[in-house]
């Protein structure tokens, strides 16, 4: 038992930038297929605009590569505004 919960707390949980930009991936993908309801929309709006604000400070500076694509968020926002 004890060994178990050494091993859980070794293997900790990350997150990269790419797993962040997936979700505003699903939160569009769900939008256009009418996956929120009107009330919804703007908490969900606004959670995707922070995301995307917090993709755009965190990206990796000019020459560094990333491990994985991160897709292009920057032409969505000036979109929307």
């Amino acid at each position: 038992m004890t060994e178990e919960v050494t091993q859980a707390q070794e293997e900790q949980v990350q997150l990269s930038l790419q797993d962040i930009a997936t979700c505003v991936q699903v939160i569009d993908i769900c939008s256009k297929r009418g996956g929120f309801e009107g009330q919804e929309m703007e908490a969900v709006g606004g959670l995707r605009n922070r995301i995307v604000k917090f993709l755009e400070a965190n990206k990796p500076a000019e020459g560094e590569t990333p491990t994985g694509a991160v897709p292009e968020v920057e032409a969505e926002v000036e979109a929307e505004a």
